[in-house]
């Protein structure tokens, strides 16, 4: 199934295989709200039997849920809706909300100033977020746990250990269009490393500035 959100901004999709008709249950699913098995048997054109296997897999893969609606009068109403999952499926756009709001703050001379201590003020939830899981361990523990906070935000990281101590490579930024923008994301990221593992810790690579990934070197080991 493509995950990258642009297929499901077509209006019409084909359903001559398995994995586009699931593509094609969820949309229905995204533009309509909620729908029976009957219905979406009916909109693909195919048994109810063939769509239940469908929503079979779909609901494996936490995908989509099956709710009961009571009615007024009869039976009960079996749904199927998407769960929040799935949203992440569908274009977001939230990076550009951030450009925008950023923007504007920057533009104005009297809230410039601003910028910076956003981005400060996230650093200090993060730190406030993490420090705990960082209590009681030792270097190694630290940057392990460092590297599985990051892999939980979708950093796509990679750990490497030599005699120096530790390179942290991180293949994705989920905040890359921001942090472009505004290096303070960068500064900020860098200095919450260094307060949470306690240590040295250089950038020796960036995304934001052109490199193929975020490394970081971590003295010690």
């Amino acid at each position: 199934m493509e995950q990258n959100g642009e297929f499901f901004a077509q209006q019409e999709l084909p359903a001559r295989h398995e994995g586009s008709t699931r593509q094609t249950v969820l949309l229905l699913l995204k533009t309509k709200g909620q729908m029976r098995a009957s219905d979406l048997a009916k909109h693909l054109d195919v048994t109810e039997m063939a769509v239940r296997r469908h929503l079979s897999t779909l609901e494996r893969d936490g995908l989509i849920k099956l709710s009961v609606v009571r009615q007024a009068m009869g039976r009960p109403s079996h749904v199927y809706r998407l769960t929040e999952q799935a949203e992440h499926l569908f274009p977001k756009n939230y990076h550009v909300l951030a450009l925008d709001l950023l923007q504007e703050l920057e533009d104005d001379p009297d809230t410039a100033l601003l910028v910076d201590r956003l981005f400060e003020g996230r650093k200090r939830k993060l730190m406030e977020r993490y420090a705990w899981r960082m209590e009681g361990k030792s270097l190694t523990e630290k940057v392990t746990e460092l590297a599985a906070i990051q892999n939980d935000g979708g950093y796509m990281v990679q750990l490497e250990q030599d005699q120096d101590g530790f390179v942290l490579h991180e293949y994705n930024c989920p905040i890359a269009q921001v942090a472009s923008r505004y290096q303070q994301a960068c500064k900020c990221e860098l200095a919450l490393f260094k307060q949470l593992l306690d240590t040295e810790v250089e950038r020796t690579e960036c995304l934001a500035k052109g490199g193929g990934k975020c490394s970081y070197r971590i003295s010690g080991g």
